[in-house]
């Protein structure tokens, strides 16, 4: 059974695709852009304030789903400029301080409505940890 997810604490969609799907015992969060979930501006310029902004609407997706950070266990990071690399890093570990999960992180040459960085998660729905 999948079952789709879908919240007022994150930004709708922007396209033909749900917030996430929770099937086989995970959630599959889809990527997340800076935009604010009221608004669906966008909502900061430096990387530090767009990860930030992230890594909250996957946050708020996840606790919507049953989850929570820290059961994820997969995440992809995209940058248009690993020069970003650095800071984006320093953000994303205030959100994954007990459990760090497996990532990818790459540059892209361009993301939707011209932000910096994108981030998908996967994660863990009932877990004993």
């Amino acid at each position: 059974m999948v079952e789709v997810i879908s919240t007022l604490k994150a930004p709708k969609a922007i396209g033909p695709y749900s917030q996430a799907v929770v099937a086989a015992g995970f959630v599959f969060v889809s990527g997340q852009i800076p935009l604010d979930a009221t608004t669906g501006q966008l909502t900061a310029a430096s990387i530090a304030e767009q990860t930030k902004t992230v890594l909250t609407n996957l946050e708020a997706i996840l606790e919507e789903a049953g989850s929570s950070m820290a059961r994820v266990v997969k995440t992809t990071v995209y940058l248009t400029d690993m020069g970003n690399f650095d800071e984006m890093n320093q953000v994303y570990s205030q959100f994954f301080t007990s459990n760090k999960p497996a990532r990818a992180t790459v540059e892209v040459s361009r993301l939707p409505k011209g932000v910096a960085v994108e981030i998908d998660a996967i994660a863990v729905i009932n877990s004993t940890t």
